[in-house]
């Protein structure tokens, strides 16, 4: 499967101020990319280099095997980009909002009606064409953002931060759009704090901190990267810091630790059956009321993976 995005050493500096350390990044064909970083990271410096908006100091970045600079203009027509916030002409209705695009792309009389009559069917946004564009939710806005980017049907999506300041219901909308529009061939990058829902829409993922990528692939090679080992949590009716204890002294525990009133275990490396931890508790009658597993998600992941500090 080709790469539709390649970047070679990509750096960007301001002065003493480095947005982006020697990127090394490779997407390749319909993969949705979750790009995961704090706030000053470089997430939206990749994202506007890639949508022909900066140059970079020095490296390569290649979109569909155009090289960002040199060959913009082929690049352009390739591409859908949503920033993380909205923009102007919102004293135009929705139809009019589209129409007004459509025809930026060349894109005139019948084929034009189809296009944009797509477009809002498929956002579900058919219902608002006659509104005016300041009077849609935040969600709304963004559908129609998605919207705008599709009129000219681009093979990639860049959406830097789409679900941000949404409520819960719209962003399961925009989810499920996002799934649809993966589903269609489209390649995604798309930048979020909102790391489950990443999980859920994502095939890969890129984690960069201080300009710097720190992991790109698959969400569930990072899974297994972080986890050290089986945790426990254990919750009993009372007594916890001696059941701790007991615990303890088995030779598969590696540790044993009071969190927030649950004994917390740490089973030796490569221990998996913990079917001892409630006979134990049971043989010397404490009452187990929680027993589970830690889930290592793509949240936790991130957390082990990075240490908080931005430019």
């Amino acid at each position: 499967m080709a790469a539709v995005i390649k970047t070679v050493n990509l750096t960007k500096r301001y002065g003493t101020l480095v947005a982006l350390a020697n990127l090394n990044l490779e997407i390749q064909e319909g993969d949705c990319f979750g790009f995961i970083g704090p706030n000053g990271a470089g997430k939206t410096t990749t994202m506007k280099i890639l949508a022909t908006l900066l140059q970079p100091t020095w490296g390569e970045a290649r979109v569909c095997d155009y090289v960002v600079g040199y060959q913009s203009r082929m690049i352009r027509p390739l591409i859908g980009y949503v920033p993380d916030y909205f923009g102007a002409y919102e004293d135009m209705l929705v139809q009019e909002y589209l129409e007004f695009f459509a025809a930026a792309y060349n894109i005139n009389g019948t084929d034009r009606d189809k296009v944009v009559a797509d477009v809002l069917e498929l956002t579900d946004l058919a219902y608002k064409r006659d509104a005016p564009v300041d009077g849609l939710s935040r969600g709304m806005k963004q559908r129609l953002s998605i919207a705008r980017t599709l009129l000219h049907d681009p093979k990639v999506l860049l959406l830097d931060e789409p679900a941000g300041n949404l409520d819960p219901r719209a962003r399961i909308e925009l989810r499920e759009l996002l799934k649809t529009l993966r589903n269609m061939g489209k390649t995604i990058i798309i930048s979020s704090h909102i790391l489950p829902e990443l999980q859920d829409m994502c095939n890969t993922v890129g984690i960069i901190e201080r300009g710097e990528l720190i992991y790109s692939g698959p969400w569930t090679e990072l899974i297994k990267k972080v986890r050290t080992g089986t945790v426990l949590q254990v919750g009993v009716a009372s007594h916890a810091e001696q059941a701790a204890a007991l615990l303890s002294q088995e030779p598969a525990v590696a540790h044993a630790s009071i969190v927030n009133g649950y004994i917390e275990l740490n089973l030796q490396d490569g221990v998996t059956d913990f079917s001892f931890v409630p006979a134990k508790l049971v043989a010397a009658n404490y009452r187990v009321t929680m027993l589970k597993e830690e889930e290592v998600n793509l949240e936790t992941a991130f957390m082990r993976m990075t240490k908080g500090i931005v430019q």
